[in-house]
């Protein structure tokens, strides 16, 4: 494909837990990226170590492939926020970045995407140890009159066979859940806006390892999906939710190992902000962001409580569900619907 791929470099899986049994502390390993793309120069300010082609090809590995199906209209935000976690891993991993044909983004040029992405065929081929589908800014609108709904379908029926892990955000999850489970999404009267207050529903789930008693995540969504529809299909399983009005936060299908994530765990500490700001702009009457600002005070900068979260739920993604499984020749690739699970 013409869109450049990510790489993030990690030591031999026959060797890694003998190598590191004994370190004590967080071990980050560098992120190989091109050096023109937005997000190089913010993750190298976060101290997130970029590593030459050279050197990266020259491991003898085989890294993780995940590929991201980014819908958001400003594909460089959403790059950062994800490549931020995704490198905050031993592990090492190749991504390939697509986008839909059936619709081209306005707030990002047709320049970018021919460097940095490729479209749905030009991978369809491959198979991937993981997919990303991202949130995208539709959530209003009856899934069948997105413009490129019958795409994204294509590329979750793909998923079956051709990712072993697939990990919804958002907008993305409703859509899974609804292509996939026949769930429906309900409006939201207000908007579910700010920083939640989370707890788990199941244990010693390896997805939220790590993760104490109660957690919090931001929202910002206008509609959402409801327990009582979840609970009619067995093959769900919904591992983490909120009060109202934030809800249904995490459920998943472990035997076919798909995640659908209600929340955005990767925003920045600003995202809310920014949100909340551009719709004052706009004359919208919209409420200050939930347990965002101290006292609820928009002059006062944000307390972020998610960022722990956010680290620990992608490295527990790609560790127990991809990295921990998956086979280490790709097109040996074995998923429950293979087998007419």
């Amino acid at each position: 494909m013409r869109g450049r791929h990510l790489r993030i470099p990690f030591k031999k899986r026959s060797s890694f837990f003998e190598r590191n049994s004994l370190c004590k502390g967080v071990f980050i390993m560098p992120i190989k990226i091109p050096n023109n793309l937005p997000a190089s120069q913010v993750l190298e300010e976060e101290n997130i170590f970029v590593m030459d082609a050279d050197r990266a090809y020259g491991q003898d590995i085989r890294p993780l492939k995940l590929l991201i199906l980014n819908l958001m209209p400003v594909k460089s935000v959403t790059e950062t926020q994800l490549l931020r976690l995704l490198g905050n891993s031993p592990l090492q991993v190749e991504v390939d970045f697509i986008y839909t044909e059936s619709y081209l983004p306005q707030h990002t040029s047709q320049e970018y995407l021919t460097e940095f992405y490729g479209t749905f065929a030009e991978v369809r081929h491959k198979k991937y140890d993981g997919l990303i589908i991202t949130g995208a800014p539709v959530e209003q609108m009856p899934f069948e009159e997105v413009a490129y709904w019958d795409e994204v379908c294509e590329i979750m029926e793909w998923s079956k066979t051709h990712a072993y892990s697939t990990f919804h955000i958002c907008w993305g999850a409703q859509a899974g859940l609804y292509y996939h489970y026949g769930i429906k999404k309900y409006d939201v009267v207000p908007k579910v806006f700010g920083v939640f207050e989370h707890h788990l529903c199941v244990e010693h789930e390896k997805l939220f390892r790590g993760f104490d008693d109660v957690f919090y995540v931001p929202h910002s969504r206008h509609t959402e999906v409801r327990r009582a529809d979840i609970e009619r299909v067995p093959e769900l399983t919904i591992m983490a939710e909120a009060e109202a009005p934030a809800g249904v936060y995490c459920v998943a299908n472990l035997v076919r190992r798909q995640f659908f994530i209600t929340g955005h765990a990767e925003y920045d500490p600003m995202t809310l902000k920014g949100e909340y700001d551009r719709d004052i702009k706009a004359g919208m009457d919209i409420a200050v962001p939930c347990h965002y600002y101290p006292g609820n005070d928009p002059t006062q900068l944000p307390v972020v409580r998610w960022r722990s979260v956010a680290n620990l739920l992608f490295a527990n993604w790609l560790n127990y569900y991809v990295y921990q499984e998956t086979p280490y020749e790709l097109d040996q690739l074995h998923t429950p619907e293979g087998d007419d699970n």
